[in-house]
């Protein structure tokens, strides 16, 4: 029996396409505008990077945009699931926290993953928080490490991978639970070139690859020349 990859599941019927509307972000942090007037739209299923030295408020806007930062003035209007509309920045801190497990994915440099856990687990735990029985978290879980390239390594904990294995992993975290948006913030930065473009291959493979929609904040340009669209930030603002 051939099983297609998780990214391969035909999408539901009255999906709506996943969309993102920044309009006119503004936050300060004391003297520093690390947002000045960010106007951006996200098309569905783009995988879009974000450039800009060192403090030029590249991160601010990922994490502004994922609800997890709450910006002092704009918008980010997000078309979710069942064709919802909603201002995520207007939403509360329980609301906010609730879309982004249900509907967004995390990877992060370091991948920040719990080294006590195995590979498995570690995919599984976003599951499991949301309700799913162990078996049935563990089963998806180590399906995705399987189209991912890790099947065989799902006992394994984080000292036992190297550096792209242990990104593989966090990825596939970032996305058992149907995220329709993967926020990746420097996501290779501790990678050797090689294993960059190799994980590159999966975030990309596994992401758009499926309908879903990719935001990349890099300083690497051939992480962002992967994209279908670079932006760069700088000092609060795009300026490309």
């Amino acid at each position: 029996m051939t099983h297609q990859a998780p990214w391969q599941q035909p999408p539901s019927q009255n999906q709506t396409p996943t969309r993102i509307a920044a309009r006119g972000l503004l936050k300060t942090y004391g003297t520093t505008h690390a947002l000045a007037g960010v106007d951006l739209d996200v098309a569905p299923g783009e995988a879009l990077a974000v450039m800009g030295t060192s403090g030029s408020g590249k991160s601010t806007l990922l994490l502004t945009l994922a609800g997890i930062e709450r910006p002092d003035a704009g918008q980010v209007d997000y078309n979710g699931s069942g064709g919802r509309n909603m201002d995520i920045a207007a939403l509360n801190e329980g609301e906010r926290s609730k879309l982004r497990r249900a509907e967004f994915g995390f990877v992060f440099q370091e991948g920040l993953l719990i080294p006590e856990l195995t590979a498995v687990e570690n995919v599984a735990l976003p599951l499991m928080v949301a309700g799913s029985p162990r078996l049935s978290a563990e089963t998806q879980a180590a399906g995705w490490l399987a189209q991912l390239g890790l099947a065989g390594m799902e006992t394994r904990r984080l000292n036992e991978l190297s550096g792209g294995q242990a990104q593989r992993v966090a990825i596939a975290r970032a996305q058992v639970g149907g995220a329709r948006v993967v926020f990746a913030d420097e996501p290779t930065g501790a990678l050797d070139s090689r294993t960059s473009s190799e994980v590159m291959d999966v975030l990309l493979t596994s992401t758009v690859g499926r309908g879903a929609t990719l935001i990349v904040v890099t300083h690497d340009a051939q992480v962002a020349a992967r994209c279908d669209r670079t932006v760069t930030m700088q000092d609060g603002r795009l300026v490309g």
